[in-house]
């Protein structure tokens, strides 16, 4: 039967396809409801009609992105499949705008798939930043040590979990020593306004690595369902900056905005984190002013078509990674 709801051609060709992340994880666009007309038309209920032209949906999506007038955007849900490391999912899991559906240990046995960094994601804790890492690997040795250790904790907590649950040990308790490298997996579904906000955080190249693999993948299948809204958050918002009071009289200390016209103040000259601070900013404030000043790249989160898989594929890899034949 043909359907009479919206659809969108670059959306479908993905639909139901999988995208490896990381060693043993994907994401999956399961379904989504609505697109960008979804969200005219919910801004312009009162009219009855949204507008015919692309351009005007464009510049009214972008004038709702712009001044945060966000519950259009709400209008337009998507569904995922995912599956990562437990430690990925507790992280992702804080985002409580969503409904989550997540595998069940108590109730299915545990695909025995671990999570392990390649060398070039294994670094020492950062000094500058205390929840993340430096930005360069650590010595190889350190590297070749920890995979040695990972390998013979995660053999070991295998063997126990099989060995109980061949033992006919409730699955609830078999499970309890697995570690957080261990995967799980979960259907995902949240609407356009919150989904924005997820990607603002966890694509951000402050986020753990792990997590921003996800997030650029759902990154570049929402630009395949909502292209418009895509466009205006990464100019709005992820490539864009709000600024604080303090950094908008910074700027108008250099600026001169006429009514028609903005021109660079004759007397202004270089300013020092000491002028910054005396508009009341932070050190750490002032280092944040600048770094939202600095020329920053326009990522476009393209999908690598090449690289989506079918759902059965996943499935087999999970079914062999249960442990023995208890089902």
């Amino acid at each position: 039967m043909e359907t009479r709801r919206p659809t969108i051609e670059s959306a479908e060709e993905i639909l139901g396809g999988y995208f490896p992340v990381l060693d043993h994880g994907f994401v999956s666009l399961i379904d989504y409801m609505g697109s960008d007309e979804s969200i005219e038309q919910a801004a312009r209920v009162s009219y009855g009609f949204g507008t015919r032209k692309t351009s005007a949906t464009r510049g009214l999506i972008r004038y709702l992105r712009r001044h945060r007038h966000t519950t259009p955007s709400e209008m337009v849900e998507l569904k995922f499949h995912c599956a990562m490391p437990m430690f990925i999912a507790r992280q992702w899991i804080r985002h409580r705008t969503a409904s989550v559906n997540e595998y069940s240990g108590r109730y299915s046995l545990m695909p025995l798939l671990f999570y392990r960094p390649d060398y070039e994601q294994f670094a020492v804790q950062s000094e500058a930043n205390r929840q993340g890492r430096e930005g360069q690997p650590a010595p190889p040795s350190i590297y070749e040590e920890a995979v040695r250790r990972w390998d013979d904790l995660r053999e070991a907590a295998a063997d126990t979990y099989g060995w109980l649950v061949g033992e006919e040990v409730a699955r609830e308790l078999a499970r309890i020593d697995l570690p957080l490298s261990t995967y799980t997996q979960w259907y995902w579904k949240i609407d356009l306004h919150n989904l924005f906000h997820f990607l603002s955080l966890r694509a951000d190249p402050h986020a753990q690595w792990e997590i921003r693999a996800y997030a650029e993948v759902m990154a570049g299948m929402l630009k395949r369902v909502a292209p418009l809204s895509y466009e205006a958050w990464l100019d709005y918002e992820f490539c864009g900056s709000h600024m604080s009071h303090g950094e908008m009289e910074v700027l108008r200390e250099l600026l001169e905005a006429e009514e028609t016209s903005v021109s660079v103040r004759p007397e202004s000259g270089p300013l020092t984190l000491q002028d910054l601070k005396a508009h009341g900013l932070s050190a750490r404030e002032a280092r944040e002013l600048l770094a939202k000043l600095r020329p920053a790249d326009r990522p476009d989160f393209d999908l690598d078509l090449s690289a989506m898989r079918s759902a059965e594929e996943f499935e087999t890899r999970m079914r062999q990674a249960v442990p023995g034949d208890f089902e």
